[in-house]
């Protein structure tokens, strides 16, 4: 029988091979056909007989991968953190509505800004305005319920209340879009189709960044996680500051959202499916192990979900969230239909 310990070192070890392999995938495969070694010369810096693969793979390829790495493991993360927190397995980034609110920013930049953002004399327009504007409302939801958190003592009312900030955004998207034009329209249903390639090469080391430092925060937050498993009271008894915790959990599970949300767009199911997968691969809720298979299940899965989206010729990218659905629907149902012989929060 293999103990608890030594199949997570090999969950881990059989990730990281797999995620290696499709970051090779990702790396060598595009619409525009690159030889594999001229593909390998531009990453080592050596001359490439044709400059225009260089500028594919440095431009593209490389912020893509490591676009979607960090956007997997930071959503599959932000889906652990909340399913712990509020012992709930259906919970995700967006239930809190944080999603939503960047969701509410890019439509009053694209809908009504027509794509700028202005105060005052700084004035932003195109990618930035729509990343500024995603954020914003990210940021201004995650404090609304950081503060609610502080009113609210049960889990499960902190709840409640993200989800109906969450229906309160989708009305005021509604209403934007009806009033809207239909050229702001398709840009805004373009971007809420998800999308790994909206950050740049100068733009990546800020996203990364941003990104570890909330994977490094939930890594923090292991023992308290572990806590609240066994229920709020006894996690009192054992000298945990609950409400402490919990505001803990939900700023760094709003500052990854948000990152992500505002450079990616609204990603679906990710952050949903992927704890299930790696607490059925490890069959326990410990999260010294749990949180680090489920950072490299998360980026194993965004790279595999990234590699799916490339399409043979010119015809470009389908739609991530065309893609994220199809993996992660029958993971959850599985995990309705079993769950009464699956043991999560103990």
């Amino acid at each position: 029988m293999i103990t608890g310990d030594r199949k997570g070192r090999i969950c881990v070890g059989v990730l990281v091979v797999v995620m290696l392999c499709l970051a090779a995938a990702n790396l060598l495969l595009g619409s525009v056909d690159v030889p594999a070694e001229a593909v390998w010369r531009a990453l080592a810096g050596r001359g490439v007989e044709n400059e225009v693969w260089t500028f594919i793979v440095w431009e593209s390829r490389l912020p893509l991968c490591v676009t979607a790495w960090c956007c997997g493991a930071a959503l599959a993360v932000c889906g652990l953190m909340l399913q712990t927190a509020f012992n709930n397995p259906l919970a995700d980034p967006s239930i809190l509505g944080i999603s939503s609110g960047a969701s509410v920013g890019v439509a009053l930049v694209i809908l009504t800004g027509g794509g700028t953002l202005a105060a005052g004399a700084f004035t932003l327009s195109g990618f930035l305005a729509v990343v500024a504007g995603a954020f914003a409302g990210a940021v201004l939801v995650m404090g609304v319920i950081l503060f609610l958190s502080t009113l609210i003592r049960s889990s499960v009312m902190l709840l409640i209340a993200g989800i109906m900030m969450g229906y309160v955004a989708s009305s005021a998207i509604s209403l934007l879009n009806f009033f809207s034009t239909a050229e702001g329209v398709h840009s805004y249903v373009v971007w809420g189709m998800g999308n790994f390639g909206g950050v740049s090469l100068d733009q990546l080391p800020w996203f990364a960044a941003l990104v570890c430092v909330g994977l490094l925060l939930s890594v923090l937050l292991i023992k308290p996680l572990n806590a609240l498993l066994l229920g709020e009271r006894y996690a009192e008894n054992l000298g945990v500051n609950v409400r402490l915790t919990r505001g803990l959990l939900l700023l760094v599970a709003g500052l990854l959202t948000a990152v992500v949300t505002a450079f990616c767009g609204p990603v679906s199911f990710i952050g949903l499916a992927v704890p299930h997968v790696a607490r059925l691969m490890l069959g326990t809720s410990n999260h010294n192990s749990l949180l680090p298979v489920t950072m490299l299940c998360g980026g194993t899965v965004a790279l595999f979900c990234n590699l799916v989206c490339i399409l043979p010729g010119e015809e470009g990218l389908l739609p991530l969230n065309a893609v994220t659905p199809v993996l992660g629907a029958p993971v959850i149902i599985y995990v309705i239909v079993n769950q009464r012989r699956i043991q999560y929060f103990n």
